[in-house]
């Protein structure tokens, strides 16, 4: 009796153990998007697992359910903060507000340089995302990673694709081509302008748009990627060098991103217009990224989405990293993410009204 006494006080130790690891590594999630990654770029991670953190302690917590053990305790504690933060991943039910008479559309997509969709080419993802952007029907659409060989041929595509919209660009051009922003507004353009990043091929561009009597400033941002291929490294995963490389591009494009955006928010800081930021943030919603870009603004996914809100095709349904962000006396009305394979993301659409 008394070896199987020690038996069961090994097995309560581990699964303590466990317990508190699984609680800890959440409870680090939580605090991840407190702390600026180019202080300590590790805490990333801690962020992006977040989903796999919750259902760690979620099995621990239905463990010792099922164990009548009083264990359960420490699972249980390390969940209710999640509460707060789950809803940006998943929505049972939107809760817009009704459509009213100041409503606009808006929509953001990363186009992927027009390569990156499953089994198209150049040409016919081109052909297929203009054709969407035009049935969408929005008011204002903002594009990342837009494509071109020549920076000449831009204004005439644009007008040939979209002559219902006024457009907004800028393009990092090199010896293979060009890839950046697009913003389109149905709304006159006031004045424009552009952010280059350090050492870096992203980029953010703002256009002040005139909305009857008032004057928007709208936020087109792409902030640092990771410049890493999934499918790449699934293959090569045991290979040191490139572990190794992949690391080394993780971590330079985690110090990069926060700059990024303290770059984009010292203007709206300074910029006495209302503003909407939105686009390819490169960061889940436990980041700092979005947590610095989120302060005084609303979620328009949170405030009006349901289901999953994941917008990267790979991984789906746990990475969200396209986001619309608008002033918090701005209401949201609908929210939708079209699961189209013509990039690697998805188009994020949604629909607010501004106050009167």
């Amino acid at each position: 009796m008394a070896k199987k006494k020690q038996g069961w006080s090994m097995m309560g130790i581990a699964a303590r153990v466990l317990m508190l690891l699984s609680a800890g590594l959440l409870a680090l999630s939580y605090v991840s998007m407190l702390v600026n990654p180019a202080k300590a770029w590790y805490f990333t991670f801690f962020g992006l697992l977040f989903i796999p953190f919750i259902l760690l302690n979620v099995i621990m917590l239905i463990w010792a359910i099922c164990r009548k053990s009083s264990t359960f305790i420490i699972p249980l504690v390390a969940l209710l903060p999640g509460l707060l933060f789950i809803g940006r991943y998943f929505r049972f039910a939107s809760g817009g507000a009704d459509k009213g008479d100041n409503c606009i559309k808006i929509m953001t997509y990363n186009v992927g340089k027009f390569t990156l969709g499953k089994g198209y080419e150049y040409s016919g993802s081109l052909d297929s995302i203009t054709a969407l952007v035009r049935r969408s029907d929005a008011d204002i659409v903002c594009l990342q990673e837009f494509n071109s060989e020549h920076l000449n041929d831009i204004p005439k595509l644009l007008e040939a694709q979209f002559p219902d919209y006024f457009s907004c660009y800028y393009i990092n051009m090199n010896a293979g081509g060009g890839s950046g922003n697009v913003t389109l507004s149905k709304f006159p353009i006031e004045s424009r302008g552009h952010f280059d990043f350090e050492e870096s091929a992203n980029l953010a561009i703002y256009t002040d748009i005139r909305i009857g009597e008032r004057k928007l400033r709208i936020y087109n941002c792409h902030f640092q990627s990771y410049s890493i291929s999934l499918a790449a490294l699934a293959r090569n995963w045991k290979h040191r060098s490139v572990m190794r490389e992949t690391e080394h591009k993780m971590k330079a494009s985690i110090i990069k991103r926060p700059r990024q955006v303290e770059q984009v928010l010292s203007d709206i800081e300074d910029c006495p217009l209302e503003s909407i930021v939105l686009g390819d943030f490169n960061d889940t919603p436990m980041s700092y990224t979005y947590h610095r870009l989120r302060k005084g603004r609303k979620d328009a996914f949170v405030e009006a989405g349901s289901g999953f809100g994941a917008t990267y095709s790979f991984l789906w349904p746990l990475i969200r990293i396209d986001y619309i962000l608008f002033p918090a006396n701005f209401k949201g009305v609908s929210y939708s993410c079209k699961h189209v394979g013509f990039s690697d993301h998805y188009p994020v659409v949604t629909e607010i009204n501004l106050p009167i």
